[in-house]
């Protein structure tokens, strides 16, 4: 049976066979340029396979992989061998128009370098495991990463779901006929046309809870106050123009919703939103208790849309959060799916819940 699967998922394929042909990790600035003076040596990949642990290590001096099990020698292939069908890879992946789809001449490869499979667990951040020479500390470092692709479809973030609705309450007085009404409206941007109509009728929406405590909690422990800001910046982003991330913050800032002491120009929303990126980037899921423990704990790696690899390491956490607040947005779901974006009454009270789903801009 062929493998298949998307751009993104190839990617993950294209980027181990990149990165061990590059031999190096390159960093990235926060506007996704790589910093070409700073690198990373790469000294091993680590793969699962079908429950065994295989090992890619770069032999530079005769300019081979050495593909091991249980330190035990599988193979040994040539460094030019996997930077020919990482080009072969990269130019299949960027020509095709499907959905998804097979490479027949890249599962071969695969197959015979013990690699059988396209996707990491879909559990857990981390994609790729690669044991890099640290030059902050002298040393070897195993670190996992996460790998986003811009070959394809831009990647979520945070994927929306029931987890991630967020409730409001609305204080003004609505009509059934009016509720209908505005439950009624069809249009592309819905979401959006209902709430300027609720804003323009009552004038007041009230944060009330997220729709599920775990998320919610998590976010407290980020930081106390971050249900409250994306409560601001969710009702921002369905009653504007503004989608970037940037630009929503930047306009929440504005209005300053949580009253800040902003007199010595403390960038409190800027802060707190570049950490919740972070963790969610690293680890953190919306339906899973967080405990501030990274999965991906080397950081990301960006397959740009030319097929360069660009590392961002949490070491250096400052360009990593500085490119997550600069090139994501939010986006409005499937309301169906994720059941939001209508008015709908309890105990006497009405409410409207919308979802909160981040997504990579390229």
């Amino acid at each position: 049976m062929s493998i298949k699967g998307n751009k993104g998922e190839w990617s993950e394929i294209y980027a181990l066979f990149k990165i061990l042909s590059d031999k190096f990790l390159y960093r990235g600035d926060e506007n996704l340029n790589k910093i070409s003076n700073i690198i990373y040596p790469i000294i091993k990949v680590l793969r699962n396979e079908l429950n065994k642990k295989y090992e890619y290590s770069i032999d530079s001096e005769l300019d081979l992989i050495i593909v091991s099990n249980d330190d035990r020698e599988l193979l040994k292939i040539s460094i030019i061998e996997f930077a020919e069908k990482a080009q072969f890879l990269l130019e299949k992946i960027k020509i095709t128009n499907q959905t998804t789809f097979d490479i027949p001449e890249i599962e071969d490869f695969m197959n015979r370098n013990y690699c059988y499979s396209l996707k990491a667990n879909s559990s857990n951040k981390k994609d790729i495991n690669i044991v890099i020479y640290d030059p902050k500390i002298n040393q070897a470092s195993t670190l996992g990463f996460s790998i986003k692709s811009q070959l394809g479809s831009p990647s979520t973030l945070l994927n929306a779901g029931k987890t991630t609705n967020f409730i409001y309450k609305i204080n003004g007085k609505l009509s059934d006929e009016e509720i209908n009404q505005i439950n009624s409206i069809d249009t592309r941007q819905k979401v959006r046309d209902r709430i300027n109509i609720i804003i323009n009728k009552t004038g007041d929406l009230e944060f009330v809870k997220t729709e599920q405590k775990i998320f919610e909690n998590n976010l407290i422990l980020i930081d106390s106050f971050l249900p409250h800001i994306f409560s601001e910046i969710l009702l921002k982003f369905y009653s504007s123009r503004y989608s970037k991330m940037i630009d929503l913050v930047d306009e929440i800032k504005k209005v300053n919703p949580l009253n800040y002491d902003l007199s010595n120009n403390h960038d409190f929303y800027t802060y707190k939103v570049k950490r919740f990126l972070t963790d969610v980037a690293l680890g953190m899921l919306p339906s899973q208790v967080w405990e501030g423990n990274y999965d991906a704990d080397g950081g990301y790696l960006i397959v740009k849309d030319d097929g360069e690899i660009i590392c961002y390491h949490i070491y250096h956490k400052h360009l990593f959060e500085n490119y997550l607040f600069n090139n994501t947005k939010l986006e409005t779901a499937s309301t169906s799916r994720h059941d939001f974006g209508k008015l709908y009454k309890e105990n006497g009270d009405l409410f409207i819940k919308l979802n909160l789903q981040i997504r990579f801009i390229t």
